[in-house]
């Protein structure tokens, strides 16, 4: 062994350890929210143990833990198949990936990953790098792969369940050879496991023998000829050429450009505050009492409190003896003198060797446009701890345009000078200097509303990654009853009022770009809103666990950001010439209807003067049901015109006009000026946190509200089409809300109908009415289907009845009918109602808690409206939940299967992909099975979901 002054690095196959933590322990869930822990808790335990035994002369003085970061690498590329038979890790298994994460981080342990590589060759870099140097290294793990990899003396493997090293013996134990020819034997065995061919029929024993005999893999490969069994020699002869690319996928890359340096990692105990709120959040309450104890008795420091459950901050209560406590609580107050502007480089640099040892930070992009596609980066703030934080300027063009340089050339540091703005540091230097602390796996990011800053690093090649968003973590808890944007979560949570947008740019005729704003406002706001990000996610992470919303987040809200971020960079292309000629074929018909309606009212008038339109109708044709607004004005919403349209034909036209008029308005002309003259593609913005179910919204245009049901709404979609060689393809959930009813309430005969494929609306009406399903009326079926879709939303016997155009009693006499035959449903909404009233909210099958405003109201009225939301919140949350977790699943999915296709848009229960034409089948295939499974295992339906995918040239064609 070296001398005790030698380096000493050990490298920790994190993704050995996470498979052998999850297959050592049965299944295992936290209490308070059903979680799967059991692969999290192994871990950490094992990480426990590990850093207990190594002690002394034989302990690390540098560590690690390398993780794997995606399946696909440079291997896929080499070899489509490599991997490709492994099945998916265990759906119980996957959400727990990024708790494993902060379990590394709790531990103060570097969390090592990168794309494109596997675990293996970035500990094949480490090693060999360290080795180089004169340190000697172990890594931790009994993996055969890595045995390639080991040098007497100075590089071995250690296999902690064991708790042994293994050299060159066991290397030979294992495959008859020495270390440097494990390459060559593996090449020859193959590997089912990873797909990797080798030679057919050769197994370790002959390829020992033939490595012993010949020497070396290329020396057996020339002299295969002279190999007497006739077998053996036809197989290396013909198969030589998938031999040498075995050995390829099997060669560790020991030369991979890390981000970080071996000398990085540099031993550091753990924070005993962050280890013990991690394990009391997990409810690891065995590892958790240890570490106390450990604490205790190795360093004198009492933990006198719990901080996970129940805490509404992280607060630290690690004293010792005659010390007050050492961590402050969540500040509030906000000292903005505290904020620092960063103008030269090694400033920067030194800030970001603070953020590197503070584990966590705030974070804060500011650009030149509102819309991620077409913005570039003018500032980013960065926060360590309350009060401080710093703002680097990067595209302020103050009173000097040559600023404008700074997106595309470099610029000497410190900066190139920008008028007013004074000096800037280059934009290339600065994503430089941020992009290992960006993509650092040890390194939290925290940002409200981190989608938009995924977007923008992601335009300069930054995976924005481990990160956390506050603003989604308030919607897990808080979903339907709050705001959760940043000025009204800050104020909530924090009590202080950030200063606005318009405060910085101006609002009206004197707005300005923030890239014209002055550098010290620009700094101000920025980083007041990275300051408060942190704040925020330190008081509100910890209600996610004593709330039992933890699972919530970590798969229904946490992974969608950079979904969604790809998506809206993708875009989807739009023909502005169809636009144009509909625009123009729409305003025709708008001119019609006016003169229509100018001789039902007997006058001209403006059809979008609410003021006019009312006076015609009830003052001068005396129409009866009209109703006066707060202001004394005639209402003519939508609702009433409807109505009114029994009575009189003007009312009819008025509503044909509006509706053309909004789908022109909304869509033909405002959807060509929308395209991104860059890309020639629309990139819509989707919002996760601003509807009450779940729900996404799209703004921006919102391209969620086209109405399918009508001929105008589809020909709009005709104007969404595919690239030159591509397809749209449409998957679309077919009754999903039915569906979930059928579920939830457990009804028999809709459960059946779902499963054996029927027409749930006749037999539905089959069932209410006593109507044989072959050849039914299509009207008896029409008002089953109103009375279907009308009970998920609590439809009243008046609603029912202007639906149908009947009356009330006979509508009233429908619904009572309706729960004669289902009782099922009426014990569904009853015991949703009185769950709603005794809890302030609902709770779909995955757990999202919706809070219903108004349902625990002494006025009656509005306690009604909440009962009625109520109702349907479950299920319409659902059909959210089921079609996030199959959007975090898809990108995964068609990466493994090769496909090509890109997911272009969400609208409500619909998906929308483009592909080449040729991979439109498959792609249907895969979309339909991955979102058909979608809600498994969480939730097991006891019904099916049918997921109805179709290509076409365009959106029209494919739905």
């Amino acid at each position: 062994m070296a001398k005790s002054t030698s380096p000493r690095l050990f490298l920790i196959d994190g993704s050995g350890y996470i498979f052998r933590a999850y297959h050592a322990l049965p299944p295992l869930t936290r209490a308070s929210d059903g979680l799967s822990v059991g692969a999290v808790a192994g871990f950490c335990n094992m990480l426990w143990k590990f850093l207990e035994e190594m002690k002394g002369s034989e302990a690390p003085t540098h560590l690690a833990v390398i993780f794997d970061k995606s399946e696909i690498t440079f291997r896929n590329k080499l070899y489509p198949e490599y991997k490709a038979h492994r099945p998916p890790a265990p759906e119980d298994l996957v959400p727990q990936f990024p708790l494993i994460r902060d379990a590394t981080r709790a531990f103060n342990l570097p969390c090592i990953e990168m794309g494109g590589f596997e675990a293996d060759d970035l500990i094949a870099t480490y090693a060999r790098q360290a080795a180089a140097t004169g340190a000697q290294v172990k890594i931790v793990s009994s993996d055969k792969d890595l045995m390639q990899l080991i040098v007497d003396g100075q590089i071995q493997l250690y296999d902690p369940m064991k708790n042994r090293a293994l050299g060159p013996e066991a290397v030979m134990e294992k495959f008859g050879v020495t270390p440097d020819r494990v390459i060559d034997a593996q090449a020859l065995i193959g590997d089912s496991t990873d797909n990797v061919p080798g030679a057919p029929g050769i197994g370790p024993k002959t390829a020992a023998e033939l490595i012993n005999t010949f020497g070396s893999l290329d020396a057996i490969l020339e002299r295969a000829g002279e190999i007497k069994q006739q077998k053996r020699r036809e197989t290396l002869i013909n198969f030589a050429d998938q031999i040498r690319l075995s050995r390829e996928l099997v060669t560790l890359k020991d030369d991979v450009e890390v981000e970080e340096k071996w000398e990085a990692f540099a031993v550091r105990d753990p924070d005993p505050s962050m280890l013990l709120t991690f394990l009391d959040t997990m409810e690891f309450r065995t590892l958790a009492r240890r570490v106390r104890e450990h604490y205790a008795k190795e360093k004198g420091i009492q933990i006198v409190a719990q901080y996970a459950a129940g805490a509404s901050a992280p607060q630290s209560a690690v004293t010792t003896a005659g010390s007050g406590p050492v961590l402050e609580q969540v500040e509030t107050q906000f000292k903005r003198d505290g904020y620092k502007i960063v103008r030269d480089l090694p400033t920067l640099e030194a800030y970001i060797a603070r953020a590197r040892k503070a584990g966590a930070i705030g974070l804060d992009t500011e650009a030149d446009s509102f819309d991620a596609a077409r913005a570039h980066l003018v500032g980013i703030s960065l926060s360590l701890a309350a009060n401080d934080a710093v703002y680097i300027p990067l595209g302020h063009r103050g009173a000097d345009p040559r600023a404008g340089e700074l997106f595309a050339a470099e610029q000497p540091d410190p900066g190139a000078a920008a008028g007013d703005s004074g000096p800037q540091i280059a934009l290339p230097s600065v994503l430089a200097a941020l992009k290992p602390l960006l993509e650092d796996a040890s390194v939290q990011k925290i940002g409200l509303n981190i989608k938009w800053d995924i977007a923008l690093f992601a335009k300069h090649g930054i995976t924005l990654a481990p990160y956390d968003d506050p603003m989604l973590i308030s919607y897990a808890l808080f979903g339907g009853l709050d705001d959760h944007d940043k000025a009204s979560l800050i104020e909530k949570h924090l009590g202080h009022q950030v200063a606005s947008l318009a405060d910085v740019i101006g609002k009206g005729k004197a707005q300005i770009g923030f890239e014209a704003a002055p550098v010290e406002k620009a700094a101000l706001y920025s980083a007041e809103h990275a300051d408060a990000a942190l704040r925020l996610w330190r008081k509100l992470k910890p209600q996610l666990a004593s709330e039992r919303l933890v699972t919530v987040y970590e798969t229904l809200e946490r992974p969608l950001p950079p979904v969604l971020a790809s998506m809206e960079r993708e875009g989807i292309k739009i023909d502005p010439h169809m636009l144009s000629r509909l625009s123009g074929d729409f305003a025709q018909r708008m001119l019609q209807y006016e003169q229509e309606a100018y001789g039902f009212a007997g006058k001209e008038f403006n059809l979008g003067s609410p003021k006019q339109l009312g006076e015609i109708l009830f003052d001068e044709l005396k129409l009866q049901g009209g109703s006066k607004t707060k202001t004394g004005a005639w209402s003519t919403d939508a609702t009433i015109l409807e109505d009114l349209a029994e009575q009189h034909e003007l009312p009819a036209k008025v509503l044909e006009w509006r509706q053309l008029s909004k789908l022109r308005s909304t869509y033909t002309e405002a959807l060509g000026q929308a395209i991104n003259p860059q890309t020639g593609r629309v990139h819509t913005s989707y919002a996760l946190a601003s509807t009450t179910t779940g729900r996404l919204s799209s703004n921006d245009p919102n391209l969620q509200n086209i109405p399918i049901r009508t001929e105008e709404g589809r020909r709009i979609r005709e104007a969404f089409i595919a690239e030159k060689g591509n397809v749209l393809i449409s998957a679309d959930y077919s009754q999903i809300e039915l569906r979930l009813l059928a579920h939830v309430a457990d009804i028999p005969q809709l459960k059946q109908a779902f499963a054996d494929g029927v027409d749930i609306h006749a037999r539905t009406a089959s069932e209410m009415f006593g109507v044989p399903v072959e050849g039914m009326p299509k009207e008896i079926r029409n008002n089953a289907k109103a009375i279907n879709f009308g009970i998920i939303y609590g439809i009243s016997a008046f609603g029912l009845a202007r639906n149908l155009g009947i009356g009330r009693e006979e509508a009233g006499a429908y619904i009572k009918r309706y729960f004669e035959r289902f009782p099922g449903i009426r014990d569904y909404m009853e015991t949703t109602k009185t769950f709603a009233r005794a809890n302030g909210y609902v709770k779909t099958i995955f757990g999202r808690r919706i809070w219903v405003k108004g349902v625990q109201s002494k006025n009656a009225q509005e306690r009604a409206f909440g009962e009625r939301q109520s109702i349907n919140a479950p299920l319409q949350g659902a059909a959210a939940d089921i079609i996030r977790r199959a959007m975090v699943r898809l990108p995964d999915a068609l990466a493994r299967s090769g496909l090509h296709a890109r997911m272009l848009l969400q609208v409500h229960d619909e998906l929308v992909f483009e592909a080449p034409k040729e991979e439109a089948d498959a792609l249907c295939k895969l979309a339909k099975t991955v979102m058909e499974a979608a809600p498994e295992p969480a939730a097991v339906l006891s019904v099916p979901l049918t997921v109805e995918a179709k290509a076409g040239a365009t959106w029209g064609a494919a739905h």
